[in-house]
């Protein structure tokens, strides 16, 4: 039985500050955040123009064409 290109994951298009990007379907913004390296604890996500709790993020599957803001703080005087 031959296998099918289109059985295989194909990957959505989404745009992170500023930037379009390719990720599996289903990621959610926890897991974007993982696939990037960056850790959660010291960023605040903006999924398209609103911003998104970090207790929604494992929860917040991104769509297609998402526009994601991912902000750093920085500490420092």
């Amino acid at each position: 039985m031959a296998v099918d290109d289109d059985s295989k994951t194909k990957m959505i298009e989404i745009v992170v500050n500023g930037d379009r990007r390719e990720i599996p379907p289903g990621t959610t913004i926890t897991g974007l955040l993982s696939l990037l390296g960056i850790h959660a604890e010291r960023v605040a996500v903006e999924l398209d123009r609103a911003i998104v709790k970090a207790n929604f993020w494992a929860g917040t599957e991104l769509r297609p064409g998402a526009q994601v803001e991912i902000v750093h703080f920085v500490g420092g005087g």
